[in-house]
């Protein structure tokens, strides 16, 4: 069993599947440094030069292999450093977890020395953001923090005070009122569209003369299929940024990307198209998508939050805006 409440983080981290911690020695987590060395390389501590590096590494890890991707990093200064890489991860959407130390509990209110308002500081970069205020909540917190940091593919952020990191770990948690029993594991639900919404996007799609297909990261599990829906519908595909890698750009309908950096080709199409399909994209510049009016549209996203904020679509009566892979 785990000695300290920084030794139990690591191994419910290991057995939620993390392997590898990104960060940097600070005073304000020597609990988990200490827990690092007993853990024997599992899960691995990866020291960079800068906090910064160690939430872009988790960030990275997060993008290259599909798992969550851990940083940690100590109080007051080494906290606010990790911010840079952090909104990376929820602008890019990629699912990591920070572990940030604080001072001591008796000392906070005090001005104490690196003593930072961690609340505020994370509240608007995290999907979930807590303090450990003792032992028992640790079991909890670890696991609701990697599931809501998969699930909503953004940051969640754990506050461990530094005695709260030395206290003896206590599993299970104590039956009495109050308690919690989490669990680990995490299975993505299959999100599927209404019947009448897809038979909608079937109907405009297949009238569309010229149709061109915007595609995102949120295509990345759909390659095949898009892949289909182009040679079916005789439309060219363009690339955001992010979903650069889902298709080559040697397929001969490929246009490559788009805004900025783009091609002329995706420039061409866009301005020309009667039918834009946008597949897990979240592509920001108007003035490199059809005119407003110009295209009926097709959107599918997981985030319904973003139907219809990057290009209008028509009523339900005429159009689709549906939920779907991403």
């Amino acid at each position: 069993m785990a000695e300290l409440v920084a030794d139990y983080v690591l191994e419910r981290l290991r057995e939620w599947g993390v392997h590898r911690v990104y960060g940097y020695p600070g005073d304000g987590i020597n609990a988990f440094l200490g827990a690092f060395d007993r853990a024997s390389g599992d899960p691995e501590f990866i020291q960079v030069r800068h906090e910064e590096m160690s939430a872009f590494m988790a960030c990275g890890h997060a993008k290259f292999t599909g798992e969550i991707g851990v940083c940690i990093a100590t109080s007051g200064p080494g906290a606010i450093h990790l911010l840079n890489g952090l909104y990376d991860a929820k602008l890019d959407h990629a699912p990591v977890l920070a572990i940030v130390g604080q001072q001591k509990r008796m000392s906070l209110g005090a001005e104490y020395q690196q003593e930072v308002d961690l609340q505020v500081l994370f509240k608007d970069v995290s999907e979930y953001l807590q303090t450990c205020t003792e032992h028992a909540q640790a079991r909890h917190l670890v696991d609701r923090a990697v599931r809501i940091a998969l699930d909503r593919r953004g940051v969640t952020t754990l506050v461990f005070p530094g005695d709260v990191q030395e206290e003896k770990a206590v599993e299970p948690p104590p039956r009495v009122h109050g308690a919690v029993y989490s669990s680990i594991g995490y299975s993505r639900p299959r999100v599927l569209p209404q019947e009448d919404d897809l038979s909608r996007a079937a109907d405009i799609l297949n009238e569309g003369e010229k149709v061109a297909i915007l595609i995102g990261q949120g295509a990345a599990g759909a390659a095949d299929e898009v892949v289909e829906a182009a040679e079916l519908l005789g439309a060219g595909v363009a690339k955001a940024l992010l979903g650069r890698a889902v298709l080559p750009d040697d397929l001969p309908f490929v246009t490559g990307a788009i805004g900025l950096l783009g091609s002329r080709a995706s420039y061409v199409m866009m301005e020309h198209c009667d039918t834009l399909l946008m597949v897990g994209t979240k592509f920001p510049y108007a003035e490199w998508l059809p005119k407003e009016g110009q295209a009926r549209a097709v959107q599918i996203d997981l985030d319904g939050r973003m139907i219809g904020i990057r290009y209008p679509l028509p009523s339900t009566s005429d159009s689709s805006a549906m939920p779907g892979r991403r």
